[in-house]
């Protein structure tokens, strides 16, 4: 869990990208990183990968890959270790937008065996690439531009902005108001489900056992070696807030302001708007072990422009649109209409036409 790959039980993957002022390993971003590793790193042609809060779009976007979150439903979570389950989505990490569409196409489908897959009709999203964005009208959410943005990742926004503008795409300036609330409400239903998805994995029934001298000692030796610090606070937050007292206090609350978030993006759409452009990240990709001494507060706001998106159940794509000024890659997000992936390939291919292609050189 979290945003940089440093909590795995087998220590952090190894971004293969380096800056260009200092060889230091770099985090390749989080949870899926090990999936946006191996693509980037031409491990493999492409890899499948789960999104609860950012974690295929953020990646993604700090390996210079193409990450695709869809629609909440539009991809099985059978065989998925469920985190949150009103919020994981399965999803494809490729090297260009028209693998991802290649292999999102391949996953998409309704399952019997697991009731959240929505049966509905899976377009041919490669077809779609050469559509354009001509016509459409691409919203600009004013929440976005947050307080400390590097002017880096605010540049390439405009370039975004610019490219889809030049494409023929309207952009016209919206409101998501309660955008502000998206982290700290995410930080209450994530661990919530976290904690109560986790609850199974007690080495009884099945996971990772501990010996202990009685059963009292086993199962606390099991939980505290079988989660690191990371999901252990997790689960602490996540049981807090559903104990009984707090349960109206906060869980309730925060599914309120979902449902507030969620109504911001209908709205949009509603008006007219056919996708929405953000960036994918607030920074590109940070040292392992750099944010040691941060509060995990510090670390949590590399979730800043994802979490809405798995907030609202909406599709979501990070395609790589540039280099920050130490030579990393930079990512800008697309969101769109639920079960509107189509839309994402072919904004997405517009941003990649425009701004090319960064494989990582190769150092290993």
């Amino acid at each position: 869990m979290g945003s940089s790959n440093e909590t795995s039980a087998y220590g952090p993957v190894v971004n293969p990208w380096r800056s260009s002022a200092s060889n230091a390993p770099l985090v390749p971003g989080g949870s899926s990183g090990g999936s946006a590793t191996a693509v980037a790193a031409f491990l493999c042609a492409g890899a499948t990968a789960t999104d609860t809060g950012g974690s295929i779009r953020q990646p993604a976007a700090f390996t210079g890959t193409v990450g695709v979150k869809p629609t909440y439903g539009r991809c099985s979570r059978w065989g998925m270790i469920a985190f949150a389950s009103s919020l994981d989505q399965a999803g494809p990490i490729a090297r260009d937008v028209r693998d991802a569409a290649i292999l999102l196409r391949s996953m998409a489908s309704v399952d019997p065996k697991d009731t959240t897959s929505v049966d509905v009709p899976v377009p041919d999203y490669e077809a779609a690439l050469g559509a354009g964005v001509k016509g459409l009208r691409i919203g600009i959410p004013k929440e976005y531009r947050v307080d400390g943005m590097p002017a880096e990742i605010d540049t390439l926004w405009e370039a975004g902005k610019a490219w889809l503008r030049d494409a023929g795409a309207e952009i016209v300036d919206i409101s998501l108001p309660h955008t502000k609330y998206a982290l700290p409400a995410y930080y209450i239903v994530a661990p919530a489900e976290a904690s109560s998805n986790l609850a199974r994995y007690d080495g009884v029934r099945y996971g990772l056992r501990v010996p202990g001298d009685d059963v009292v000692s086993m199962y606390e030796n099991t939980r505290a070696a079988g989660f690191g610090n990371e999901v252990k606070r997790r689960i602490m937050i996540g049981t807090y807030v559903l104990s009984a007292g707090y349960y109206d206090a906060y869980y309730l609350r925060a599914q309120r302001v979902r449902s507030l978030i969620k109504r911001d993006f209908d709205s949009a759409f509603a008006d007219g708007i056919d996708a929405i452009l953000t960036p994918a990240t607030p920074t590109a990709a940070f040292g392992i072990e750099a944010m040691a001494m941060a509060s995990p507060i510090e670390m949590y706001l590399n979730d800043i422009f994802t979490v809405t998106v798995n907030m609202a159940g909406l599709p979501g794509i990070a395609v790589p649109a540039g280099l920050s000024a130490e030579g990393l890659p930079l990512g800008l997000q697309v969101i769109g209409k639920p079960f509107d992936e189509a839309m994402l390939f072919r904004a997405g291919r517009v941003i990649e036409d425009a701004a090319g292609r960064f494989p990582a050189r190769r150092w290993w």
